[in-house]
């Protein structure tokens, strides 16, 4: 990341909407929004180390993992929770794992169609399972500050592979969460 490229970025946008990039509450908004986008941007490497499952063979759901992104789109954030669901194959995952790969691809910019697939993708390649089912529910502020202005909309998206495919299971994971 280029720290003094965006801070002269902050600046001249201030300047371009009309703002004194120099007045006192602005003085520091270059350096702040360099903090803020540097805070966001970061994320831990971690290793999905598998367990044995001994013999479990129901899903397992992590539910209500709390995250923020940006809509690539409008560069405004969007926030909210995602729902991971498993079925293991002989082996699971610590259970934090499931809330660090949702931190590593929430901190980017993008859709919320993408991180839904990226967390589900991911998932996939780190514990052999029987299926993997993903849930997000977020609040976008390019929905509620401008444009349509819809306060209290939100989108679910959501992604199901392997026995999550089974109505029967999705309907159980369904009750699971609300």
């Amino acid at each position: 990341m280029n720290e003094e490229l965006l801070k002269e970025s902050v600046r001249n946008f201030l300047i371009a909407i009309g703002e004194n990039p120099d007045r006192e509450g602005l003085k520091e908004t270059p350096n702040r929004i360099n903090k803020m986008i540097k805070e966001f941007k970061s994320s831990e490497d971690f290793e999905c180390k598998t367990f044995s499952s001994c013999n479990y063979e129901d899903f397992i759901l992590i539910k209500n993992i709390g995250f923020s992104s940006f809509c690539e789109h409008h560069i405004l954030p969007f926030y909210g929770v995602v729902h991971i669901a498993y079925i293991p194959d002989g082996e699971i995952l610590g259970l934090s794992k499931l809330a660090r790969i949702v931190e590593k691809y929430s901190k980017k910019l993008q859709v919320q169609e993408k991180l839904t697939l990226d967390i589900a993708n991911e998932l996939k390649l780190s514990v052999k399972n029987k299926g993997v089912a993903v849930i997000i529910e977020a609040k976008h502020m390019c929905m509620s500050i401008r444009g349509v202005k819809k306060l209290n909309s939100s989108t679910v998206t959501q992604y199901f592979s392997g026995d999550f495919k089974n109505t029967e299971i999705q309907q159980n994971l369904f009750f699971q969460i609300k």
